[in-house]
């Protein structure tokens, strides 16, 4: 699994900012490396020009095997919420494509197990 870590030209890059980044995106998704190829983290500063505090953006892109990619995005005033809440939201994101792709199986689908014990036909008492 690779992990690339980017930012725009108004943060200034570090090394460590880096490695810790890849360390925490690693971690969070570690339970998941069998169904990507590569996770993108991108981090912008959306104040930029206009003064004022430092808003960080925090885009991760996850590239799925044979699915199209999925990304999120979170911000945050600083980069550990930033990144925190962008992973949270990625893993539930992959999680839930690939429970999606995972129902599309079609697998045979259980019937309804009368419990009147008679072949006659029962209506259904649902409202539609």
């Amino acid at each position: 699994m690779q992990i690339q870590i980017n930012t725009d030209h108004r943060i200034e890059g570090s090394e460590a900012r880096d490695q810790w980044a890849r360390s925490v995106v690693e971690s969070a998704v570690s339970h998941l490396s069998d169904h990507f190829t590569r996770v993108e983290v991108y981090f912008t500063d959306e104040n930029a020009g206009k003064g004022g505090a430092l808003a960080l953006r925090c885009k991760l892109e996850a590239r799925l095997n044979g699915r199209a990619p999925v990304a999120v995005s979170n911000d945050a005033a600083s980069f550990e919420p930033a990144l925190n809440g962008g992973l949270h939201k990625l893993v539930r994101a992959i999680e839930h494509a690939i429970g999606r792709a995972d129902k599309h199986a079609h697998e045979e689908r259980q019937l309804p197990v009368s419990d009147t014990g008679s072949d006659e036909f029962v209506p259904s008492a649902a409202p539609f």
